[in-house]
C-alpha cells in the first residue's frame, strides 16, 4: 500500500510504501475492542465507596417500642430503608485492572493502524516542525492537509516537537502523542492520524 507524502504547504512531494505486516493486515475487531475495554478499565481509580449500616454515623437507639404503637417494628435508624441509613450492596474500593497478553496488545495496535490506513485516514508529511509555538499556524497546517476532524499528531521526540505540542494543545480536536505511546483509545477515538516520515519508520520498526 502506497500513500502520498506531503510537505508543510500541503503539496505532495513523494510516495511511501507502508509496511504490509502492519497496514495491510485484516483488522481484528474483537481484539481491538478487548484492548480498548482494558485500557479504559485500567484508567479507573476504583476509589468509590459507600457506607454500610455498620459504618453510618446515626443513633443506635431503637426508633420506637416494639409493641403497642400500631406501626411496623423498627430496630435502627441505620437500616437501609431510612433516609441517612446504610447502603445495601453499594460500591467499595476495588482494582479494575485487566491483563492482556503482549501478542494481543501488539495485534490490537497493528489492527487499529491497519484500519486507519485502509480507510485512508493516515496523512504523512516529510517533516513536522514549527519555528515558534502558534496555534494559528498549527490550525492552518491541518486545514491545508485536509484534516478537518479529530486528529492525532504523532511526534518523534526531537527538539522541535515542543513547538508543535504547544501549538496544538489549544485545539480541542487535536491530540499530540509520542510515537512510542500509540494506543488503541487514541487511534480509534480520532478520525485522522498525522505523522512525519521519521515517526512512520520508527512505528514500522517497533510494531512490524
Amino acid at each position: 500500500m502506497k500513500v502520498a507524502v506531503y510537505n508543510m504547504q500541503g503539496e505532495q512531494v513523494d510516495e511511501v510504501e507502508l509496511a504490509p505486516t502492519i497496514f495491510e493486515i485484516e483488522p481484528n475487531i474483537p481484539v481491538m475492542h478487548q484492548a480498548l475495554v482494558r485500557q479504559l478499565a485500567n484508567k479507573r481509580l476504583g476509589t468509590h465507596s459507600t457506607k454500610t449500616r455498620a459504618e453510618v454515623a446515626r443513633t443506635g437507639r431503637k426508633v420506637w417500642r416494639q409493641k403497642g404503637t400500631g406501626r411496623a417494628r423498627q430496630g435502627s435508624r441505620r437500616a437501609p430503608h431510612w433516609v441517612g441509613g446504610g447502603v445495601v450492596f453499594g460500591p467499595k474500593p476495588r482494582d479494575y485492572t485487566q491483563k492482556m497478553p503482549k501478542k494481543m496488545r501488539r495485534l490490537a495496535i497493528r489492527s487499529a493502524l491497519a484500519a486507519k490506513a485502509q480507510g485512508k485516514r493516515i496523512v504523512i508529511v516529510d517533516r513536522l516542525e514549527l519555528d515558534r509555538p502558534q496555534t494559528r499556524e498549527m490550525a492552518a497546517l491541518l486545514e491545508r492537509l485536509g484534516l478537518a476532524g479529530h486528529s492525532v499528531v504523532v511526534l518523534t521526540g526531537v527538539d522541535g516537537d515542543d513547538n508543535v505540542k504547544r501549538s496544538a494543545r489549544n485545539l480541542p480536536d487535536v491530540r499530540t502523542l509520542h510515537w512510542r505511546y500509540l494506543n488503541v483509545r487514541d487511534l480509534l477515538g480520532h478520525e485522522y492520524i498525522l505523522m512525519p516520515l521519521d515517526a512512520l519508520r520508527q512505528i514500522e520498526a517497533l510494531w512490524g
